[in-house]
């Protein structure tokens, strides 16, 4: 069952996710996910199965290595893998970064935003961040929108490090002090 804990970190659980580190099990959904034109058209492009497999064990040796990285999102009343959330800081990242992609069938139904107030508590309460960003291009709306509801500003253009160099991306984020202002109105 895609609920089961992973050896590698955390189990973090809100109304309706289980978020937890990548177990075997599931590639093949992350696979399927990183195929999707629509899904990855912000999020570096498809990837082959064989590019998918080395990102899911990048994520799975940063949690390893670092103490964090991407979360699954698990539902909890089906068990179905739903996309990946978290904390990030890939090398010659512009910043620390909580980032998101989810399947096309989670869209639209908050399930990212829940996730995301997930990840950046645990970014800000446990990792002790000081700051974050999120890595948005210009035309990805959607995500402007996520980023808007959990308060991050567009603080401008940023660059990211290859093979990625190309993409148009903001910079939208926010402080400690910020999101533990921005935070309260989801305690409603």
């Amino acid at each position: 069952m895609k609920s089961e804990k992973s050896p590698l970190g955390p189990t973090i659980e809100t109304a309706r996710l289980i978020l937890r580190p990548p177990i075997a099990e599931d590639f093949d959904a992350f696979a399927a996910m990183h195929q999707d034109p629509q899904v990855m058209e912000f999020l570096g492009g498809v990837q082959s199965k064989a590019t998918a497999w080395r990102t899911f064990n990048g994520f799975a040796g940063a949690w390893h290595l670092w103490g964090f990285s991407m979360f699954c999102l698990i539902d909890k009343t089906s068990g179905e893998w739903l996309g990946r959330v978290g904390p990030i800081h890939p090398f010659a990242w512009p910043e620390k970064e909580v980032g998101w992609g989810i399947v096309k069938s989670a869209m639209g139904k908050g399930l990212a935003l829940e996730a995301a107030i997930a990840t950046m508590d645990y970014a800000f309460d446990q990792l002790k961040w000081e700051k974050l960003v999120h890595c948005i291009a210009p035309l990805n709306y959607p995500s402007q929108a996520l980023a808007i509801k959990l308060g991050s500003k567009n603080l401008g253009p940023t660059q990211l490090p290859p093979p990625y160099e190309n993409l148009p991306v903001d910079a939208w984020g926010q402080s400690r002090d910020e999101w533990q202002i921005n935070r309260n109105k989801f305690n409603r």
